[in-house]
């Protein structure tokens, strides 16, 4: 009996995921490294990025207007209107002035592709930004603007994958913000072009696992794109654990459009942070992250997920955070942990460290101030905010004064990626450039998928083959 063999699958890393994403942004892989704050997914991350046809978000969160405008400027002088790019957009509900100053930026200097991330709600600014010069065209209505947007819970994943509410779009024309011909393309289209799943990563994170979320958003895409008769289908993508080509195949294979890296990418030679950062990153393992308490959302309890190993960040803020529960001001703290805190912690005494708190806040927002003096409790947080900023500014820029003490957000994927390169040029971080970094993650997932395929279909043919000599013999 002779086999009919498997048949050969050409599958390269050019073919995974969704073709009309590549389209789209114009790049070669369903791939996006994601933003990280500060700016470190920096000009010359996303600039490496473009010139090698991937796609790179900059990470504007934590910026003054001037520092941002500045990298828009940079990027427009260098990638011009030839090479894709993409702006992270903070959503900011405490400051929406903040979020629609930013949005002004992108329309201004011609931004296309916008990273949507900690969305808790559909903000004026996003639907400003996604639907300015939507338009109706020969297949419908058309909006030239692309949003992905990163989340994790299934409400806000719903609400993006419907039409603006009308009141939104009402308010925005009336603000002149959209003209009545964008606000009326806007209602047949999804808040998003592409919604991305992120399951457990670095910094803030719900810790979703990646297999549940993931088709979770593919089925909502599903029941939207039925409810809502869209003629352009809503891509979705995955996020978070994404650093093995093994995670990348996995995504793939379990119906994602394409797939957004982070962590690994803060490890790279054109990531905006140190190089003490850099080395402490490369030798991590997988199980060398924690929990800490959230500097931006620190007085709600939120959470964001940081390297353990090598710091003490996660325990000093933890610390930090128990003696905000425990006391209404700074008055109160025990006088062993006050002494602790300004001689060790700080270096400063409270009221030091207070005044220059003060000063930040009356020059950048001088509403928030009168709280800040009415509540003991509120100028105690503030003050611990101060360290907070501290030991980001600190890992940022590899001060040695402070490094016990570096916050890096990071997720569990650096420390795969780190096993995974061990022992091949890679495992120094100075040749992890971020293309290469994407290169090797997809590569590798379109051979691991490959072999898997072929592994499936030989023992199918096999048993065809069989069954049909037993029906012949028969």
């Amino acid at each position: 009996m002779t086999l009919s063999a498997a048949p050969m699958v050409d599958l390269g890393p050019e073919h995974l995921g969704s073709a009309e994403f590549r389209q789209d942004y114009g790049v070669r892989y369903a791939y996006a490294a994601g933003s990280m704050f500060r700016g470190i997914s920096s000009v010359k991350l996303v600039t490496r990025m473009a010139r090698a046809g991937l796609l790179a978000f900059f990470g504007t969160g934590g910026l003054m207007p001037g520092t941002l405008e500045e990298a828009l400027i940079d990027l427009r002088e260098v990638l011009g209107e030839a090479h894709p790019f993409g702006m992270n957009l903070l959503c900011n509900p405490g400051r929406p002035e903040r979020e629609q100053a930013t949005v002004s930026l992108f329309l201004r200097y011609g931004v296309k592709h916008v990273e949507a991330a900690a969305l808790t709600r559909i903000t004026p600014s996003l639907v400003r930004f996604r639907f300015s010069g939507a338009h109706h065209g020969g297949a419908g209505a058309i909006a030239p603007r692309q949003v992905i947007a990163k989340v994790s819970r299934l409400g806000i994943a719903r609400e993006l994958l419907a039409p603006p509410p009308a009141g939104l779009l009402t308010s925005l024309v009336a603000e002149g913000h959209l003209t009545p011909q964008e606000a009326e393309a806007a209602r047949q289209l999804p808040v998003v072009s592409d919604l991305c799943a992120e399951a457990d990563s670095g910094g803030h994170t719900d810790r979703r696992n990646p297999l549940v979320l993931l088709p979770d958003f593919l089925r909502l895409r599903d029941e939207a794109m039925s409810e809502y008769a869209y003629t352009k289908r809503v891509r979705v993508g995955s996020a978070g654990g994404l650093g093995t080509p093994e995670a990348v195949a996995a995504a793939f294979a379990a119906g994602a459009d394409f797939v957004m890296t982070g962590s690994v990418n803060q490890c790279t030679p054109e990531a905006g942070t140190s190089d003490a950062t850099k080395d402490l990153l490369s030798g991590l393992d997988s199980e060398d992250t924690a929990f800490a308490p959230s500097p931006e959302l620190f007085e709600l309890g939120a959470q964001v997920q940081v390297v353990r190993r090598g710091t003490l960040f996660a325990p000093r803020a933890t610390r930090l955070y128990q003696l905000y529960r425990q006391h209404d001001s700074l008055d109160a703290i025990e006088e062993r942990d006050a002494r602790i805190l300004q001689e060790d912690w700080f270096r400063a005494s409270f009221d030091t460290v207070w005044q220059e708190t003060r000063r930040h806040i009356a020059a950048s927002r001088p509403r928030d101030l009168e709280r800040a003096e009415k509540s003991p409790r509120h100028r105690m947080a503030l003050v611990f905010g101060w360290w907070f900023a501290r030991t980001t500014r600190a890992a940022v820029e590899g001060d040695t004064a402070d490094g016990a003490e570096y916050q890096i957000h990071c997720g569990p994927a650096m420390g795969a990626f780190n096993r995974y390169v061990a022992g091949s040029p890679l495992e120094n971080w100075r040749n992890r450039h971020t293309d290469v970094v994407a290169h090797t993650l997809m590569n590798g997932a379109a051979e691991i998928l490959r072999e898997r395929f072929a592994e499936m279909v030989q023992p199918a043919t096999q048993c065809r083959s069989t069954i049909e000599m037993s029906e012949r013999q028969a």
